[in-house]
């Protein structure tokens, strides 16, 4: 069955449209108006094996945070419901991804429960047309809109593009991991028989 999901989300501030399958092979058309953001998105569905079309219509003449956040609500969204019932994956996921002087740490449940820890420092304000404190807005609304728990620590790094890349790069390798599935489980990973 596929494992695939298509949301659209019209506010005021934003107009979105996405669509994710999580057992793609990394194909990706995003447009979210923040090249730095498409960027990063891009890398997530290749590095991830996800196939991800996105259309985003924010209000970028205020700024990127509704952009940001509500892409993040959106994709949460999409994952959450692309994985179904959760039968039969592995439910945890972790990578430690290293990119140039950047080694970043990315672990997730898929709980149903949502937490997000986000231990990362970032010493400009902008990379690009990004606002740097729009990634963690950007993980909090995907863990939230998920039901995730979602650890992401930056061991060391200095440059910020780098250091953000490393970050969703780290997040699409543990996803795939802990959304993929393992013949082995025949329910749920869970001893309440109820992942949620």
């Amino acid at each position: 069955m596929a494992r695939r999901a298509v949301i659209e989300r019209k506010t005021k501030e934003t107009d979105i449209n996405l669509t994710v399958d999580l057992d793609g092979t990394g194909n990706a058309q995003i447009d979210t108006g923040i090249g730095f953001f498409d960027h990063m998105l891009h890398s997530f569905a290749r590095h991830g094996f996800f196939d991800l079309t996105l259309k985003v219509t924010g209000d970028l003449y205020v700024d990127g945070h509704h952009t940001v956040e509500d892409t993040g609500i959106v994709l949460g969204q999409a994952i959450k419901q692309a994985l179904g019932d959760k039968k039969g994956i592995k439910r945890y996921g972790s990578t430690m991804l290293p990119m140039d002087e950047t080694l970043a740490l990315c672990a997730i449940d898929l709980s149903g429960r949502p937490y997000l820890v986000f231990d990362v420092e970032l010493t400009t304000d902008r990379v690009g047309y990004l606002d740097t404190e729009l990634v963690k807005e950007f993980f909090y609304a995907i863990s939230y809109s998920a039901g995730m728990n979602l650890h992401i620590k930056v061991l060391h790094g200095s440059n910020n593009h780098h250091i953000i890349e490393a970050i969703f790069k780290a997040f699409a390798r543990a996803l795939d991991e802990a959304s993929a599935k393992d013949e082995r489980i025949q329910d749920v990973l869970s001893t309440k028989g109820v992942v949620d």
